[in-house]
């Protein structure tokens, strides 16, 4: 067994679109995905899968989906697993990848995002949603994550003074993103307009502060340093996983230091930071966990991109459009390309990639080499980090 510390890189990457209503199994999802990054891996074979999911056993009765997934994908017989860390479920099972192949336990590793939602009753999924909360002081006294990010925006809204019109750029600038991006759920402009008279869901969320309720599945191939540069003689771009961190904050709001900020954010941002030898300056593009516009906002103050109670500028002086100081949901985001949760952070971590390698298409950023993404688990509770890095 190798078990030499080695650099990590992204060798090939899959997605599926994200969808609504299909009939579709999950395993399937996350086979498709599986198959499309295997298609680019230049016969590179893995030696281990780890599957991100949050709802499965909730909302269709089934666990195990490590060997379930491996065997749809025709890799029965592989060490294989689930990680679940709620909306961060995609990003747990990439670090869990990249933990793998640093340690030099395996020279490459798959990891899959796969959620399947649309398929049960609203109320059955925005009650297997609320799980994710503390389940004993929010979610189990009717709490749901609308409810959670409403308190969080009255709060930041009170405080610094923020308009509804202050939030809106964060969903506008995802929806033109996502226009470009074939794999996205939406593929619509959304104006000033159409957010201010869109229909609040719990006060001050409007629909477009929102991200919805899809289906979706995401694949990466992560390999060690030997398997990239031999890749890499054949033409196929270096990109190295720069820095993993991860950290945690209480799952209840009401035991936060604060609600004007996420600790977990500005911890696992600090470490990957530190890791990757960068600050805030050095990065190209910041896929956030734009989940609702009001963790957009506090997302990109703990990151460092605006102090506290500025993060709300960015967005109106477009900071956060592509070609601005920090290009945000470059492919739309969790509000325009979708959320499908537990594929959330394989999904960032393929558009990323596709930014740093030029195949965004019509959203390619220019001359980007480092780019940031995020996962948040629930209301900032798990906050999961990685800066990816063009070489070459």
């Amino acid at each position: 067994m190798r078990c030499a510390v080695s650099e990590v890189y992204i060798a090939a990457v899959g997605q599926i679109p994200v969808s609504k209503g299909g009939d579709t199994l999950g395993r399937r999802l996350g086979a498709a995905a599986i198959e499309a990054a295997l298609a680019e891996a230049g016969g590179v074979v893995p030696t281990a899968l780890y599957v991100g999911n949050m709802m499965s056993g909730i909302l269709s009765d089934q666990q195990q989906l490590g060997a379930l997934v491996a065997d749809a994908a025709g890799l029965r017989g592989i060490e294989a697993m689930t990680a679940e860390a709620a909306c961060a479920s995609g990003a747990a099972a990439l670090r869990l990848g990249v933990m793998a192949v640093k340690s030099g336990l395996h020279r490459a590793v798959l990891v899959c995002g796969l959620e399947r939602m649309t398929h049960a009753p609203r109320a059955r999924t925005t009650a297997a949603l609320a799980t994710a909360s503390d389940w004993v002081h929010e979610g189990g006294h009717g709490e749901s994550f609308i409810s959670l990010n409403a308190r969080l925006m009255r709060t930041y809204m009170d405080a610094y003074g923020a308009r509804p019109e202050d939030f809106a750029p964060f969903s506008l600038v995802a929806h033109d993103n996502a226009c470009g991006n074939p794999n996205a759920l939406f593929h619509k402009v959304v104006t000033l307009e159409t957010y201010l008279g869109s229909r609040e869901l719990v006060a001050p969320v409007r629909l477009y502060d929102a991200s919805p309720v899809c289906d979706g599945s995401a694949a990466v191939l992560l390999v060690d340093e030997e398997l990239a540069r031999a890749a890499a003689r054949d033409g196929k771009p270096l990109v190295r996983v720069a820095a993993s961190a991860a950290a945690t904050d209480s799952l209840a709001l009401s035991d936060r230091a604060s609600l004007l900020r996420l600790d977990a954010v500005i911890a696992s941002t600090g470490a990957a930071y530190a890791q990757a030898g960068i600050g805030p300056d050095d990065v190209d593009l910041y896929e956030v966990h734009d989940a609702y516009t009001i963790i957009t906002v506090l997302s990109l103050e703990g990151a460092g991109f605006a102090a506290p109670g500025e993060g709300t500028r960015l967005g109106v002086e477009g900071a956060i459009r592509p070609g601005g100081k920090v290009p945000i949901a470059t492919r739309g985001g969790l509000k325009g390309r979708g959320h499908p949760v537990g594929a959330t952070g394989v999904y960032q971590a393929v558009e990323a990639y596709e930014q740093l390698t030029g195949r965004a298409g019509a959203n390619q950023l220019p001359l980007a080499t480092v780019a940031m993404i995020q996962n948040v688990g629930g209301t900032g509770a798990t906050v999961i980090t990685h800066v990816l890095v063009r070489e070459g």
